[in-house]
């Protein structure tokens, strides 16, 4: 008689579980970094894991150890795991040296990774250069306005101009237009900042880039 009532009493509870609500996990989030240590001119990478996709974006900040952070970056999640590549390098005009925080909330969950930007000889080009040397293929700026940029945004240990762009020499400065063709190659990614910067310092010391002498001449 136990037993049977036993039996009863594991039925009854067994049909009473299939009505309660179910215990869910909570959503997991983290980061998956490339590497933790970064110098000017590279990208940082890193990849954003869940555990499962809920619909919510994940929200981002990242924070330089002096306190100055982003804005909250919405990040919309539509895989398990979300490769964050940065669209522009470090630069030392916009990124101080020393550790930051990258802190994700996705979902009720949060995490977080450090990394830290170092000093090195590695320099490159400001991100800024690329609309404006679109623009001068494009035709919307002259090649004297084209070099003014050089001379102001880009580091002499980068491109050693030999002489100064002026308002008295803006005007007398014309490109060949073969040598366009660089241009085009470096903003598409064909080369890198080290071949872009290397062959405009070759035209230069070569005497192809120079201001034009009452008028006639090229560069």
């Amino acid at each position: 008689m136990k037993v049977k009532g036993l039996i009863l009493s594991v039925i009854f509870l067994v049909g009473i579980s299939a009505f309660l609500p179910q215990a869910q996990a909570e959503p997991t989030v983290s980061i998956i970094m490339e590497k933790t240590t970064y110098s000017y001119c590279e990208k940082l990478f890193y990849i954003i894991e869940v555990s499962e996709i809920t619909g919510d974006s994940a929200i981002i900040h990242i924070s330089h150890e002096a306190g100055k952070g982003s804005s909250a970056i919405p990040i919309a999640i539509t895989e398990l795991q979300n490769p964050m590549p940065s669209l522009i390098p470090f630069e030392p005009e916009i990124f101080p040296l020393g550790k930051y925080a990258i802190d994700v909330q996705y979902s009720g969950a949060a995490t977080f990774a450090e990394f830290e930007l170092i000093e090195s000889d590695s320099i490159c080009i400001p991100g800024l250069m690329k609309p404006i040397v679109s623009n001068w293929l494009s035709g919307n700026i002259s090649d004297g306005f084209l070099l003014d940029a050089i001379q102001k945004y880009v580091d002499t240990r980068i491109i050693r101009m030999p002489f100064d762009i002026n308002e008295d020499n803006v005007y007398k400065v014309s490109i060949p237009t073969w040598i366009k063709n660089i241009g085009y190659w470096w903003i598409q990614g064909a080369i890198s900042d080290d071949d872009f910067s290397n062959a405009v310092n070759n035209l230069l010391e070569r005497n192809i880039i120079k201001i034009s002498v009452g008028g006639e001449g090229e560069i």
